[in-house]
């Protein structure tokens, strides 16, 4: 059976910079209310994430801890950041954007998932370099917060 994907989601996009800013406000709103719940197949270190399992790594998916995300807080700042930075998908699941993309400290593009559209969570893993968007996620960052 032929994979759906070839490795990455091809439906992923980017608000354009001038629908981000026009959307600035309501972006600012959401990133006030959002939520982290995480995934355990994204942590070896389940931090103070409070997962059950704590932690269950799966061959394959990235880890939060490459990125030294370990605390909860830190990975809603990190959406908040996404949020404002307008760093969000075109797709929307109710009020919220399917994904939330951001930079950490270190230089590593994340993406954040909606899981919860009713309460505004996501869960979030770093991106391979090797996802052609992570490349654009970079970019646009330097421009918004360089």
């Amino acid at each position: 059976m032929k994979p759906r994907y070839s490795q990455y989601n091809p439906k992923r996009k980017l608000l354009t910079p001038a629908q981000a800013q026009a959307r600035a406000d309501e972006l600012g709103r959401l990133a006030d209310r959002v939520r982290y719940g995480g995934n355990p197949e994204h942590k070896k270190n389940p931090g103070d994430f409070g997962l059950t399992p704590p932690s269950d790594p799966r061959q394959g998916k990235s880890l939060c801890d490459a990125a030294q995300i370990f605390r909860r807080d830190e990975a809603v700042k990190l959406l908040q950041a996404g949020l404002r930075s307008g760093l969000v998908s075109d797709r929307m699941e109710g009020e919220w954007p399917k994904n939330v993309w951001s930079v950490t400290d270190y230089g590593d593009a994340l993406e954040a998932q909606l899981e919860n559209p009713e309460l505004g969570v996501y869960h979030g893993y770093p991106m391979p370099e090797t996802d052609p968007l992570s490349h654009e996620v970079l970019r646009r960052w330097a421009l918004r917060n360089g």
